[in-house]
């Protein structure tokens, strides 16, 4: 694998921060309705990185981003701790947005929006998704029904009206990137948070509790948007989405990786330290081998990032890759969880140790950045355009 000595060393700087710095703060009870971070006490844990020199570690000193498989190498070390990617200023949504802004934001729009973010001065959010009891965009963006028009006063501002759900991080953000659909095709903004336009309807208790700001339900009602906010020409909201897609969706995989392997040292250690029926936990057969299988699944999910991290640094979307990785990773990190869970019996369940809350943010990491079932989909869908084309030739 080919990682310079300096990722290694930076790797190496990153994973003692996290396990010496963050992991103390994991028990700090600055936490809002539904068990997430609050904004203060992220702000604390950014600065520590600050000091350390580790903020932002995957975006070098010129602006340009780091490779697929450098940027794996450190995210996976920042997410020994649920908090370790805010100490770095690695966590979602921001990385994916800084990646898609990094990418194919204009130089006003990198220095207003983008700078910002990768200073850890702002987060951000990522509007898309919509209600399913409105019809709107869900796992299927062709069914966004926001839309966006030019203003009548022949100003080239846009007006923007709609609804939205599950939007991560939205309270407290100060960055939106909006899609909404015109007569020409998806398009994206940028615009500036809050907005008196924008209202938040519902933060609701869900059962993942790492992301600050929650994932808020919105209404948006008149958004006026300059045309100069706009990534790209009107029309091409779905290309830049597909920009930031799969370099995103691995991330995630990255940055929960690192928690289960931190999952599966502390069942590890219980497991040696616990006596049963006359011996350690871990000479049961039944405990042993769900320790085994753990770590022959984080091997193979740690496989499958770089891989697919290699993909997409020739220059390819990977969309397809990103798909299979997106499903064999958060499903080997889900059975890892619920063995580390199961290992630790009562203890597991409960909020002693960091196992039973990243059990929780696995679950959900199934569905978000799309659900499992859809990534199976779009992948038969290609076998079967495979197969076709071959039965043509």
């Amino acid at each position: 694998m080919n990682i310079s000595e300096e990722v290694r060393a930076l790797g190496a700087r990153i994973e003692a921060f996290v396990r010496e710095k963050i992991v103390p703060y994991e028990r700090d009870p600055r936490r809002d309705h539904h068990g997430a971070p609050t904004d203060e006490l992220v702000a604390e844990l950014k600065a520590l990185g600050r000091a350390e020199g580790l903020l932002t570690p995957h975006v070098k000193a010129d602006g340009s981003h780091r490779s697929q498989l450098e940027t794996a190498y450190l995210l996976i070390r920042s997410g020994l701790s649920p908090l370790g990617p805010y100490g770095c200023n690695t966590n979602a949504p921001d990385e994916g947005n800084m990646y898609l802004l990094g990418h194919v934001g204009s130089d006003e729009i990198k220095d207003r929006f983008l700078k910002p973010l990768l200073e850890g001065q702002a987060r951000s959010a990522f509007l898309m998704t919509e209600p399913a009891d409105w019809q709107g965009a869900g796992s299927d963006p062709s069914m966004m029904k926001t839309t966006c028009r030019r203003a009548e006063d022949g100003s080239g501002d846009w007006i923007i009206d709609g609804r939205k759900t599950f939007i991560t991080g939205f309270a407290g953000a100060k960055v939106g990137i909006v899609m909404a659909k015109a007569e020409e095709g998806a398009c994206m903004f940028l615009v500036d948070l809050p907005d008196p336009a924008i209202r938040i309807d519902e933060v609701p208790n869900t059962i993942d509790s790492s992301m600050p700001g929650g994932h808020a339900t919105l209404t948006i009602d008149g958004l006026r948007v300059p045309q100069n906010q706009m990534l790209g020409e009107a029309g091409e909201g779905f290309k830049y989405a597909q920009v930031r897609l799969s370099p995103a969706r691995l991330s995630h995989c990255m940055r929960w990786l690192g928690a289960c392997i931190r999952s599966h040292e502390i069942a590890t250690d219980y497991a040696c330290r616990r006596q049963g029926f006359g011996k350690q936990l871990i000479e049961h057969e039944g405990v042993g081998f769900m320790l085994a299988e753990n770590r022959i699944d984080l091997k193979q999910a740690e496989l499958m990032i770089y891989w697919c991290a290699q993909v997409l640094d020739t220059g390819d979307l990977g969309t397809i890759e990103s798909s299979m990785a997106k499903v064999a990773v958060s499903e080997a990190l889900m059975r890892i969880a619920d063995r580390c869970v199961q290992v630790m019996g009562g203890i597991g369940v409960t909020e002693r140790t960091i196992v039973e809350q990243v059990f929780r943010e696995i679950r959900a990491f199934r569905i978000y950045d799309g659900p499992t079932e859809v990534h199976k989909w779009s992948l038969a869908k290609k076998i079967r355009r495979e197969w076709r084309e071959a039965q043509e030739a």
